[in-house]
């Protein structure tokens, strides 16, 4: 494997895991409506319809633990892209003090 290979390989890689957590933003931001919804529903139908009342706090029980899980699950991935990146720099260290020490002898 050559060093342009595994460069375009982790690169790939960085692309795809950006991708994901682009993804995460919007789950995020979709459970954000759910559970703002679902204050609106209990701020409006408080006391006049108990099914009304159930869904609002269902969506908004829903929508704040979404949010937990999605705000969660986002920062692990960056922090996951952060240890590629590290560790594609590790190796390419590696390699160039590898390289720089074979063409002195």
């Amino acid at each position: 494997m050559t060093l342009d290979e595994m460069t375009k390989g982790y690169e790939k890689e960085v692309a795809y895991q950006k991708h994901m957590l682009k993804n995460l933003g919007y789950w995020f931001q979709l459970n954000t409506i759910l559970s703002g919804v679902g204050i609106v529903v209990l701020y409006f139908f408080h006391g006049e319809k108990l099914w009304l009342t159930i869904l609002g706090a269902v969506l908004f029980v829903v929508g704040a633990l979404g949010m937990l899980l999605f705000g969660y699950t986002g920062w692990r991935g960056q922090k996951n892209v952060k240890a590629v990146v590290d560790d594609y720099q590790q190796k390419v260290d590696y390699l160039q003090k590898k390289t720089r020490k074979i063409s002195k002898k």
